[in-house]
């Protein structure tokens, strides 16, 4: 059985983050993803601690599925390589600053004139147009200017960046669907069509509580903490060892959580307490009350109780017990590929699992450039013409005419 997206041809223009997780996204389906790097630099995240050999685990784990081609676009040959590749792809996805693809001549305008069938997507700090649009842009500015590190945090603290690069992967993500909803018209049609989203907009598009509560009373969300802000409980508490999650919010759940794992059904009586509105008014005393019974004993405690009541609860792991625990591990969220530089290492797995074959992990990721000659032979470059590339500067392997390391 074929994987969903076996035949695809993506031409990857894109480094870092957002870029990258969405043309990840598609190699896992099986996409046939060819990444082009600057030189001798390569993507931006090449350069992040920590390094095995000299590679970049962090880089690796983001870039698995995908060819390395090292190539100069500013030369004439360089952009006319860029060219071809892009005249027999599918989708070309690019996140550099606006109106770069364009000086340096592989914009959509550029790339469809030898390809109409083409779907390209723009991932940019704040769009393509606006009074923003020429600005670069980064996810910590995305989420300050988002309004998500005002949401996020203690209350009264200092603005807090989600602990994830959350506007990288909303804008990535909110590429990937927007390119397969065109490619299903792409096979219907014929049609081609220019994408774009932006760390900004992708991350607001996620605040559709925030917007609704906005809109309908002007409610400004600040941070709360673990808090939920339209119901209760609904946080993480602090326990006699650590803290545990509760989402006790509904009558039904209310009840069992007070009789079965608190072992207070007086609270089902307190005034402050008997309606979600009454227990929302109230709600540090409810900390408080939960809090002086769940103090009394470690999480491992309380998580089998909050089970047998039928109340969702876990504990709040840090990131290392989170990667260890069975049902993450059996699930196969941590898997294992051999690299040609770092050896045997860990990848993070599919969250998507299916009845029958939709992602799959074929090839680790590539050193810089490991794939320039074997992706020019494909477009019917000689070893002569190849060899010449290289010594103009146009092309680049890390390691060619060396053993990798």
């Amino acid at each position: 059985m074929a994987l969903p997206l076996e035949g695809v041809k993506v031409l990857d223009f894109t480094a870092v983050m957002a870029g990258p997780y969405c043309t990840l996204m598609l190699a896992d389906m099986g996409a046939e993803v060819t990444k082009i790097e600057n030189f001798p630099e390569g993507d931006g995240s090449r350069r992040f601690e920590p390094k095995v050999n000299g590679e970049s685990y962090c880089f690796a784990v983001l870039n698995r599925n995908k060819q390395s081609l090292a190539l100069d676009v500013k030369q004439p040959q360089g952009r006319d390589i860029f060219m071809r590749l892009a005249a027999k792809a599918d989708i070309v996805v690019e996140n550099y600053r606006p109106g770069v693809t364009r000086k340096l001549g592989i914009d959509y305008d550029s790339v469809k004139a030898v390809n109409p069938g083409i779907i390209y997507a723009s991932i940019s700090g704040f769009g393509q147009t606006g009074p923003y649009g020429g600005r670069g842009g980064f996810d910590i500015i995305a989420q300050g200017m988002s309004g998500i590190m005002r949401m996020t945090g203690e209350p009264g603290g200092r603005p807090a960046k989600v602990g994830i690069a959350m506007n990288d992967i909303a804008a990535g993500t909110t590429a990937l669907y927007a390119i397969l909803g065109s490619y299903i018209k792409k096979l219907k049609t014929g049609e081609g069509i220019y994408l774009e989203t932006s760390l900004l907009e992708a991350g607001l598009a996620w605040t559709f509580w925030e917007f609704g509560a906005y809109f309908g009373s002007g409610e400004i969300p600040l941070a709360s903490g673990t808090r939920h802000r339209r119901s209760t409980p609904y946080q993480a508490y602090r326990t006699q060892d650590g803290y545990v999650t509760v989402g006790a919010n509904n009558d039904k759940l209310w009840t069992n959580f007070c009789v079965q794992v608190l072992a207070k059904p007086q609270l089902l009586e307190d005034p402050r307490f008997k309606t979600l509105s009454a227990r929302l008014q109230n709600i540090d005393a409810l900390q408080d009350e939960i809090e002086k019974v769940f103090v009394t004993q470690p999480t491992a405690h309380w998580v089998p109780r909050l089970d047998a009541a039928a109340v969702p609860g876990g504990p709040v792991y840090t990131y290392d017990q989170a990667l260890a625990d069975p049902h993450v591990l059996a699930r196969n969220m941590v898997t294992e590929i051999d690299h040609p530089l770092i050896g045997r290492m860990k990848n993070l797995g599919s969250p998507v699992k299916a009845s029958g074959e939709f992602t799959a992990v074929r090839a680790a990721a590539p050193w810089l450039g490991q794939h320039s000659d074997a992706v020019l032979k494909n477009l019917g470059y000689d070893d002569g013409r190849i060899a010449a590339l290289h010594e103009q500067g146009v092309i680049y392997d890390k390691y060619r005419g060396k053993t990798p390391v």
